[in-house]
């Protein structure tokens, strides 16, 4: 008689990107973080357009009532009643402040977004190039950024935005993406030339210079894929910094420009009126701070997640 063989438990197999996943479900804050960023995000595109088939609003959201030409508080109506018509009041000119806080954060988002693949874009090539190339190259290219952090980088923005600034305010919100993207790819640059440097010695990398592969696809091919971890995780974490500035900017009246509106902005507007009229400045600013302290806690969550010593968790 024969003893029965053992039958091994089945090994499922995993990967970096799944454990990552596993240990952010475990983080509360990131998760919540992430909950409220979505929510935040879908209310901004489609917020305007439920409110405005709501209300009856205008495509500026002014109110065709006369009557509503007047700010008034939260939850209330013209005559002082009870109506959740305005949840978050209106300003001085009669405009709904939730329509414009929605508008704001489709702006304020945009240019965090946009701003920050403008910055990947450059720190990834040039902090790659100069990893894989190394020698006197690498030594120059650093010396660059190494000068370029000396600069600050506000009074460049400050500078670019009230130069080349024009009139439109379209053409002013793309050179704010521009401008906010040139100057936040240096610490990007750095982490990408790092992380090139511990990885182009490895047996693949030596594999494809051997078969002929040129420079320039083993760095964007093979190199750059493997930097994703870092990059998702700053990326995550410039986004809020870029988003601060560029409502700093607002505040200054150099940034977003009327008709169009961002947090930023809103909130300038709201200090001139803050002692009648004190929601008008905290209904954006709080909807902002909100935004920033959750995209912060799903940076943290993910930069934990991904952390090659936390693995084993």
């Amino acid at each position: 008689m024969t003893a029965p063989v053992a039958v091994e438990p089945e090994v499922v197999g995993t990967s970096l990107w799944k454990d990552a996943w596993r240990r952010l479900r475990r983080n509360r804050l990131a998760m919540f973080g992430l909950v409220v960023v979505i929510v935040i995000t879908l209310a901004s595109v489609i917020g305007p357009p439920i409110i405005h088939g709501l209300t009856g609003f205008t495509y500026d959201y002014i109110p065709s009532d006369s009557s509503l030409i007047k700010s008034f508080p939260p939850f209330t109506a013209p005559d002082g009643s009870f109506s959740w018509i305005h949840p978050m009041g209106t300003d001085i000119a009669g405009r709904d402040i939730l329509a414009r806080v929605l508008l704001g954060g489709r702006i304020s988002l945009m240019v965090g977004v946009i701003s920050t693949l403008v910055s990947l874009i450059i720190g990834i090539t040039f902090g790659a190039t100069a990893g894989y190339l190394g020698g006197k190259i690498d030594e120059v290219m650093m010396r660059i950024v190494d000068v370029l952090y000396a600069i600050p980088y506000m009074m460049i923005v400050i500078v670019l935005l009230a130069f080349f600034g024009g009139q439109s305010p379209l053409g002013q919100l793309f050179l704010l993406f521009a401008a906010l993207g040139a100057v936040s790819w240096l610490t990007m640059a750095r982490i990408v030339r790092g992380q090139v440097i511990s990885l182009k010695n490895q047996e693949f990398i030596l594999a494809a210079r051997a078969t002929g592969v040129s420079a320039t696809k083993i760095i964007f091919r093979h190199l750059v894929p493997n930097t994703l971890g870092p990059v998702i995780v700053y990326a995550t974490l410039t986004i809020p910094s870029v988003m601060l500035l560029e409502s700093f900017l607002s505040f200054l009246g150099l940034g977003v420009q009327a008709p169009l509106a961002s947090w930023g902005s809103l909130s300038a507007d709201g200090v001139l009126n803050i002692a009648l009229f004190p929601w008008q400045l905290i209904c954006p600013g709080v909807t902002m701070a909100i935004t920033l302290f959750s995209l912060n806690f799903l940076g943290d969550g993910l930069r934990d997640a991904l952390d090659p010593q936390m693995r084993k968790g």
